[in-house]
Protein backbone atom coordinates (compact mmCIF):
# COMPACT_ATOMS: atom_id res chain seq x y z
CA UNK A 1 0.00 0.00 0.00
CA UNK A 2 1.21 3.51 -0.87
CA UNK A 3 1.60 6.40 2.08
CA UNK A 4 -1.61 8.20 0.65
CA UNK A 5 -3.63 4.67 1.27
CA UNK A 6 -2.33 3.99 4.42
CA UNK A 7 -3.43 7.64 5.54
CA UNK A 8 -6.89 7.41 3.47
CA UNK A 9 -7.52 4.11 5.49
CA UNK A 10 -6.41 6.01 8.76
CA UNK A 11 -8.63 8.78 7.80
CA UNK A 12 -11.86 6.40 7.08
CA UNK A 13 -11.39 4.50 10.40
CA UNK A 14 -11.22 7.54 12.31
CA UNK A 15 -14.40 9.17 10.75
CA UNK A 16 -16.14 6.09 11.42
CA UNK A 17 -15.46 5.89 14.83
CA UNK A 18 -16.14 9.69 14.88
CA UNK A 19 -19.12 9.08 13.49
CA UNK A 20 -20.35 6.66 15.78
CA UNK A 21 -19.37 8.60 18.92
CA UNK A 22 -21.28 11.56 17.43
CA UNK A 23 -24.31 9.52 17.54
CA UNK A 24 -23.76 9.61 21.84
CA UNK A 25 -24.30 13.09 21.41
CA UNK A 26 -27.34 13.86 23.97
CA UNK A 27 -30.26 16.08 22.81
CA UNK A 28 -32.70 17.92 24.90
CA UNK A 29 -36.52 17.34 23.64
CA UNK A 30 -36.57 20.52 22.47
CA UNK A 31 -33.69 19.75 20.12
CA UNK A 32 -35.41 16.47 18.51
CA UNK A 33 -37.27 17.92 15.68
CA UNK A 34 -34.91 20.74 14.81
CA UNK A 35 -33.01 21.35 11.71
CA UNK A 36 -29.86 22.14 12.99
CA UNK A 37 -28.37 20.75 16.82
CA UNK A 38 -25.47 19.58 18.90
CA UNK A 39 -25.02 16.46 16.16
CA UNK A 40 -25.12 18.25 13.06
CA UNK A 41 -21.88 19.79 12.97
CA UNK A 42 -20.45 16.13 13.57
CA UNK A 43 -22.63 14.45 11.59
CA UNK A 44 -21.72 16.40 8.41
CA UNK A 45 -18.01 16.41 9.17
CA UNK A 46 -18.11 12.69 9.62
CA UNK A 47 -19.93 12.43 5.94
CA UNK A 48 -17.69 14.59 4.71
CA UNK A 49 -14.50 12.74 6.23
CA UNK A 50 -15.82 9.29 5.05
CA UNK A 51 -16.59 10.74 1.25
CA UNK A 52 -12.58 11.94 1.23
CA UNK A 53 -11.15 9.03 2.65
CA UNK A 54 -13.18 6.72 0.49
CA UNK A 55 -12.70 8.93 -2.37
CA UNK A 56 -8.31 8.94 -1.64
CA UNK A 57 -8.59 4.83 -1.47
CA UNK A 58 -10.29 4.49 -4.70
CA UNK A 59 -8.04 6.83 -6.72
CA UNK A 60 -5.86 5.60 -8.84
CA UNK A 61 -2.12 6.49 -7.94
CA UNK A 62 1.28 5.05 -6.95
CA UNK A 63 1.25 1.88 -5.08
CA UNK A 64 4.67 1.20 -3.82
CA UNK A 65 5.33 0.32 -0.69
CA UNK A 66 5.81 3.10 2.26
CA UNK A 67 9.26 3.74 2.93
CA UNK A 68 9.44 4.49 6.78
CA UNK A 69 13.38 5.11 6.76
CA UNK A 70 13.24 9.33 6.80
CA UNK A 71 10.32 9.18 9.19
CA UNK A 72 10.90 10.88 12.51
CA UNK A 73 8.98 9.02 14.92
CA UNK A 74 10.25 10.81 17.68
CA UNK A 75 9.27 14.44 16.78
CA UNK A 76 5.75 12.70 16.73
CA UNK A 77 6.14 11.36 19.99
CA UNK A 78 7.14 14.62 21.27
CA UNK A 79 4.56 16.22 19.77
CA UNK A 80 1.99 13.81 20.82
CA UNK A 81 3.35 13.75 24.68
CA UNK A 82 3.22 17.54 24.27
CA UNK A 83 -0.50 17.51 23.24
CA UNK A 84 -0.83 15.46 26.36
CA UNK A 85 0.85 17.72 28.65
CA UNK A 86 -1.51 20.48 27.36
CA UNK A 87 -4.76 18.43 27.52
CA UNK A 88 -3.80 17.99 31.17
CA UNK A 89 -2.23 21.24 32.12
CA UNK A 90 -5.09 23.71 30.71
CA UNK A 91 -7.01 23.99 33.18
CA UNK A 92 -4.81 23.91 36.23
CA UNK A 93 -2.62 26.44 34.73
CA UNK A 94 -5.29 28.64 32.62
CA UNK A 95 -5.41 28.90 28.86
CA UNK A 96 -2.81 31.63 28.54
CA UNK A 97 0.15 29.90 29.84
CA UNK A 98 -0.28 26.08 29.37
CA UNK A 99 -1.26 27.22 25.63
CA UNK A 100 2.08 29.41 25.39
CA UNK A 101 4.05 26.20 26.63
CA UNK A 102 2.76 24.00 24.16
CA UNK A 103 3.49 26.42 21.26
CA UNK A 104 7.17 27.10 22.35
CA UNK A 105 7.78 23.07 22.97
CA UNK A 106 6.13 22.46 19.65
CA UNK A 107 8.39 25.20 18.04
CA UNK A 108 11.20 23.52 19.71
CA UNK A 109 10.45 20.00 19.32
CA UNK A 110 10.34 21.49 15.14
CA UNK A 111 13.77 22.79 15.34
CA UNK A 112 13.54 25.91 16.46
CA UNK A 113 15.79 27.00 19.08
CA UNK A 114 16.18 31.01 19.09
CA UNK A 115 14.05 32.00 22.51
CA UNK A 116 13.35 35.65 21.05
CA UNK A 117 11.42 34.07 17.72
CA UNK A 118 10.02 31.07 20.53
CA UNK A 119 8.70 33.68 22.81
CA UNK A 120 8.08 36.65 20.35
CA UNK A 121 5.83 33.90 17.89
CA UNK A 122 4.03 32.03 20.72
CA UNK A 123 2.97 34.83 23.56
CA UNK A 124 1.18 37.24 21.00
CA UNK A 125 -0.42 34.23 18.92
CA UNK A 126 -1.75 33.02 22.30
CA UNK A 127 -3.34 36.48 23.81
CA UNK A 128 -4.65 37.39 20.28
CA UNK A 129 -6.72 34.18 20.04
CA UNK A 130 -7.67 34.60 23.81
CA UNK A 131 -8.85 37.99 23.02
CA UNK A 132 -11.00 37.02 20.12
CA UNK A 133 -12.48 34.29 21.82
CA UNK A 134 -12.78 36.41 25.10
CA UNK A 135 -13.81 39.56 23.11
CA UNK A 136 -14.96 38.85 19.60
CA UNK A 137 -16.78 35.53 20.88
CA UNK A 138 -17.66 36.46 23.94
CA UNK A 139 -16.77 32.71 25.28
CA UNK A 140 -15.31 32.44 28.41
CA UNK A 141 -12.14 31.35 28.40
CA UNK A 142 -10.01 30.90 31.80
CA UNK A 143 -6.82 33.04 30.97
CA UNK A 144 -4.72 31.64 34.54
CA UNK A 145 -5.07 29.43 36.94
CA UNK A 146 -7.52 29.94 39.61
CA UNK A 147 -4.99 30.78 42.41
CA UNK A 148 -4.01 33.53 40.49
CA UNK A 149 -7.43 35.12 39.74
Amino acid sequence: MSRDRVGALLLLVFFVAYGYLSTNITLLPFQLNQAFHARTAPQFLTFAGILLAVFLLIKPGDDRPVDTSGMTFKRVALLCGLMIFYGLTVRALGFLISTSIFLMGGFWVMGERRWLVLVGASIPVVIGFWLLMTQGLDVFVAPFPEFLR
